[in-house]
């Protein structure tokens, strides 16, 4: 189409110009619009096939239907998710469904989520509720942070109010994507949030923040991790609230001296670019990383004290076990050796309580379940051959092995018994063969990506983990171990 419009604007000037007795000049003339048709035409489809480009990889405009993201409200057998509103259009409702009958009823709906100034609701790209129900707080606008979108904007709405605010300062004064990981309090009046590598505790009531730390920088990190911990122990998530609400544990990294990468970037510009990471090779230098634990009201760190070098292992997992004591995961560089210490958050004296090695390879586990009012605790070990459940008294003494079958366990769901030995797992094998033996009629219902709840007789399901749960009370025989 462009051929043919500079064709005729060319056909056209030079019918000008012969009238004119300017053959020469028209043929410049000509000449000179021809090639601005082209250029003119040649920008229109570059941009046309930039706006496509952007409309597959940075927008979900062309993403397939999906389910989620599905939270279960604590207080209740019902779960809410996020679906597309009809009204106003492009926004999302999070509607509540009851897990037994199906019920659907719109808890909050998209006009609820437009700000103040604004036309449209927010993009829901994930959401938690605080623990009463009472708030609710939404992650949008995201950027993705090595491999996944963890910095974006967070906004909390007051379920009863109704008031929507965005949390890290005022609008005008907030730069936008740029808060990392966001969560609630335990009572869900403040919500915790990492930013440039520091961490604050914004109040709900009147927006104000506290920062709990003013050191992070480009090579101190605090709160999230460096790469080698988002890569190969899953963690980037980096603070932990106390039970209480009262304190923060964190980890803290240094990568000073840590070998930089370049990565060329040949496609984002006219001429490439260099992105430096900090990036260990194999026996090269890590990050220094320790933990810290900080009043949520700010004030000094107090370090836990962790054994060995804090170049030299890797701490994988951390978590409260009451308001005192933080449990930390240990690793050796190798990754043959696992340790479980309890740190008191006072003092940061630590003490070796469990240790799981092998002549290979330990995995980092997942936060350990304390059972039996925090006498015991769960840990997952491979040491038998098999993913198998262990009961570890926290004082000292002989693990016991709680799954005895010859088969893995995937990850734990319930725990249940008078002594919190009862282990409810996702081994569906197990339980489907179970039911089977017993006669039991049931149904699986297989959710995207997951065999999410079994029906039992028609038009009734209910979630998994209380199916489960309900399984083994009515048939372990009082006091089964």
């Amino acid at each position: 189409r462009f051929i043919v419009g500079a064709a005729r604007c060319i056909v056209h000037v030079m019918t000008q110009a012969r009238s004119a007795g300017r053959r020469v000049g028209a043929m410049t003339v000509a000449l000179a619009v021809a090639v601005s048709v082209m250029v003119a035409a040649q920008d229109e489809r570059a941009q046309t096939l930039e706006r496509q480009i952007t409309r597959i990889f940075a927008s979900s405009d062309y993403a397939g239907p999906r389910f989620g993201p599905a939270r279960w409200l604590s207080d209740s057998a019902a779960y809410t998710t996020v679906e597309p509103s009809t009204r106003p259009t492009g926004g999302s409702d999070i509607a509540r469904y009851d897990g037994v009958t199906g019920e659907r009823r719109v808890l909050v709906a998209a006009p609820r989520l437009v700000p103040e100034g604004r036309t449209t609701p927010l993009e829901i790209s994930n959401y938690a509720w605080s623990a009463d129900g009472r708030r609710l707080l939404i992650f949008t606008n995201t950027r993705r942070v090595w491999r996944q979108n963890t910095r974006g904007d967070y906004w909390v709405l007051d379920l009863a109010g109704g008031g929507l605010t965005q949390l890290g300062g005022a609008a005008s004064e907030a730069t936008p994507a740029t808060l990392m990981f966001a969560k609630f309090s335990p009572d869900g009046t403040r919500v915790a949030y990492v930013r440039a590598n520091n961490l604050y505790v914004e109040r709900l009531s009147d927006s104000r923040i506290t920062s709990l730390t003013a050191d992070g920088s480009e090579t101190t990190i605090n709160g999230t991790a460096d790469w080698v911990y988002e890569e190969e122990l899953g963690v980037r998530d980096g603070f932990r609230w106390s039970p209480d609400g009262r304190s923060m544990a964190y980890w803290q990294f240094d990568s000073t001296g840590v070998g930089m990468f370049s990565l060329l970037n040949t496609t984002d510009a006219l001429y490439p670019t260099i992105t430096r990471i900090p990036y260990p090779k194999a026996g090269t230098t890590n990050s220094a990383v320790r933990i810290g634990v900080v009043s949520a009201d700010g004030g000094g760190t107090r370090w836990m004290k962790t054994p060995g070098a804090p170049r030299d292992g890797y701490l994988a997992r951390v978590g409260w076990v009451d308001a005192g004591t933080v449990a930390i995961q240990q690793l050796n560089r190798l990754q043959n050796r696992h340790d479980l210490l309890l740190a008191d958050a006072r003092t940061g004296e630590t003490r070796r309580v469990f240790r799981d090695e092998s002549k290979t390879w330990v995995a980092a586990g997942d936060t350990v379940r304390w059972i039996d009012k925090g006498r015991a605790f769960l840990w997952v070990s491979e040491r038998d051959g098999w993913r198998h459940v262990y009961r570890v008294p926290k004082e000292g003494g002989e693990e016991r092995l709680i799954t005895r079958f010859d088969a893995d366990i995937v990850s734990l769901t319930e725990v249940d018994g008078s002594g919190d030995d009862n282990v409810h797992y996702q081994g569906t094998e197990q339980l489907v063969n179970r039911l089977v033996s017993l006669g039991k009629r049931f149904d699986l219902m297989v959710y995207p990506n997951r065999t999410h709840a079994i029906a039992e007789g028609s038009g009734t399901s209910a979630h998994v983990h209380t199916l489960i749960a309900r399984y083994f009370l009515d048939h372990l025989p009082p006091g089964a171990r």
